[in-house]
């Protein structure tokens, strides 16, 4: 790291690993193992009280790195610096800096952002920290005059970082009372008490913050702020940790963390966080979902092409389960898929060139189908084609049988037209829908392709031509090289690209093409189920808030080979958190 200084004697940011030097739970901290002590030993000069870093462990698979104020710093005799953290653990990145171990390596970006500004000296000055953020401003009051300051900690539920505080008052409120005074900061501090003061320097929770600034302002007294936001460069290059002041925009990172309180403006959000109202612990919400009459009983299904036809995972995790299980694709005659590589990892994705390899559709009926109804679980059968002749007869031969419905798979290449997909183009699109609807009267679940020009359009049509139901998104279409020979990995060179990379653009999808059904006659909508890169309850939520009626999990499997059972029970026990009866009460909340 750099051991350059600006001419305010901060210094220059720099890139550099650094090595854990400690890393333990903090004691104190509720939940328990929810906040993390950690020390990275490093290269550099100690950075100045409120300024942050960006880390991330070495062996992350975040792409971000997370900022992290300083709680403590030194430097060492050999020229390093060590620099203590208190980080709260609240996702991937920061589980992921909780997990190491000492001895790790982890990337560091700093010292960043500005410093808390020296005390005026003409009377004491109160220092406020909230949860998490009592870090840094414990960290400012380390370099100053012990008892020259009072310290007000708030906290939800016991207390933490206050080891090195030498105040001349400690106060520290919790919200269930376990420790200090019962009740939030508005119990230890108002405008009256604070006006004792020459200064206030505050970090914590937004609406603690807008609560300091605005007693501060009743009082006359200047406070000094410490800001977070979500970041990306630390460096001020991006402008994505913007936040919102009496002067314009400001970047966190770079103008801040820490501002003169007079300018920050609090307005809160327009839209609101979903109320928690818990259901009763006896009552279990209602997680069914009907299709056009076909019944499932959770809105997970196992996507096609992914899970065969269920007996292969059926050693590894209880398939019964699943609210339903959509075939591998089947084509009327048996196919034997592409030649070459098949398969490339890409950073947060797959691709993949299988080429639809099954047995037929014939063999399937006598063998594999009788397997999917062993279980307890609502079978599909995912149709697929390269010609309407075989669509429809394989339509015919899929409607003498008992399956309760048929996915039709129009992301195949039309050998009539050229070898374009189906789903690329809306008259085709219309016109197979059309001709395998004729064919059959069970429900009809049409797949569509998110390479396609006019996606909404063409749901549109494939609804006007007898779809029951729409199913989106298949994979986008990608590519992959070979730097040694120079050459396509794959064989037809271009392949699908599934996983998480292409969640937000399929959410996005789903959510186009649920406003499009919206804003036709409640009787002439059809339901849409959202695939693409579905990995946790989470996404699945946002699927069904998007509009979706259920979901498709597929290559989160091959990851996690419980991943639908665990987006199952997170679905469940965040409709218990949130009150929720049915699906239906958060179905399209965002649209």
């Amino acid at each position: 790291m750099s051991e350059t200084v600006s001419c305010e004697g901060i210094p220059f940011p720099s890139f550099a690993t650094g090595s854990v030097s400690l890393i333990k739970y903090v004691e104190g901290a509720f939940p328990e193992k929810s906040v993390v002590h950690l020390a990275v030993t490093a290269e550099g000069k100690a950075p100045k009280a409120g300024q942050f870093y960006l880390i991330k462990a070495k062996k992350s698979g975040v792409l971000l790195a997370r900022p992290i104020s300083v709680y403590s710093s030194a430097e060492n005799a050999d020229g390093t610096v060590r620099v203590e953290f208190l980080i709260l653990v609240k996702g991937q990145g920061t589980a992921e800096l909780s997990d190491v171990s000492c001895g790790d390596e982890i990337e560091i970006l700093g010292p960043l952002g500005n410093t808390f500004p020296n005390p005026d000296g003409k009377k004491k000055i109160a220092i406020v920290g909230g949860g998490i953020g009592v870090a840094p401003v414990a960290g400012f009051a380390q370099n100053l005059p012990e008892k020259s300051y009072d310290f007000f900690a708030a906290f939800k539920s016991g207390s933490y970082g206050l080891e090195n505080v030498k105040a001349d008052k400690l106060v520290i409120t919790t919200d269930d009372g376990s420790v200090g005074i019962r009740g939030m900061i508005t119990e230890a501090l108002d405008a009256q008490k604070i006006s004792a003061y020459s200064e206030v320097y505050a970090c914590g929770p937004m609406p603690m913050l807008a609560y300091i600034q605005k007693i501060c302002a009743e009082a006359g007294v200047k406070s000094w702020l410490s800001m977070e936001n979500r970041m990306a460069c630390g460096v001020g290059a991006c402008l994505g940790c913007t936040i919102r002041t009496t002067e314009g925009n400001k970047r966190c990172c770079k103008d801040g963390p820490v501002f003169d309180g007079a300018i920050l403006d609090f307005t809160p959000p327009k839209i609101k966080p979903i109320r928690d109202y818990r259901l009763p612990e006896s009552e279990k919400p209602d997680l069914s979902v009907e299709i056009k009459g076909v019944r499932f009983k959770n809105p997970v299904i196992a996507a096609s092409g992914t899970f065969g036809y269920g007996s292969e995972y059926s050693s590894v995790f209880d398939v019964n389960l699943l609210g339903g299980i959509c075939s591998k694709g089947l084509t009327l005659e048996p196919k034997a898929g592409n030649t070459g590589i098949r398969l490339v990892e890409t950073p947060s994705g797959l691709i993949n060139s299988i080429g639809l390899e099954n047995p037929g559709i014939a063999h399937f009926i006598e063998h594999e189908l009788p397997v999917m109804k062993k279980f307890k679980t609502t079978p599909i059968a995912n149709l697929s084609g390269s010609s309407i002749d075989g669509y429809v007869e394989g339509a015919r031969l899929l409607d003498k049988t008992d399956i309760p419905m048929i996915e039709l798979n129009i992301s195949c290449p039309n050998v009539k037209a050229g070898g374009m997909a189906f789903g690329m183009d809306c008259v085709a699109a219309s016109t197979v829908t059309k001709a395998v609807r004729e064919a059959t009267k069970k429900p009809l679940m049409v797949k569509l392709s998110p390479n396609a020009p006019d996606l909404v359009g063409i749901a549109m049509a494939v609804r006007e031509a007898g779809a029951d139901a729409i199913s989106l998104v298949n994979t986008f279409q990608a590519m992959s090289i070979d730097v040694e020979t120079g050459r396509p990995v794959f064989d037809n060179v271009k392949a699908g690209l599934c996983g998480p990379a292409i969640r937000p653009l399929a959410l996005r999808m789903v959510f186009d093409v649920v406003a499009a059904m919206n804003k036709l006659p409640e009787a002439e909508r059809i339901p849409v189920v959202g695939i693409g890169g579905i990995a946790t309850w989470r996404d699945a939520v946002e699927f069904i808030m998007a509009g979706a009626s259920a979901v498709q999990v597929g290559t989160a499997t091959f990851a996690n080979p419980r991943a639908m059972i665990e987006i199952i029970s997170g679905i469940e026990s965040y409709m218990k958190r949130k009150g929720f009866r049915k699906l239906d009460d958060f179905r399209g909340i965002a649209q």
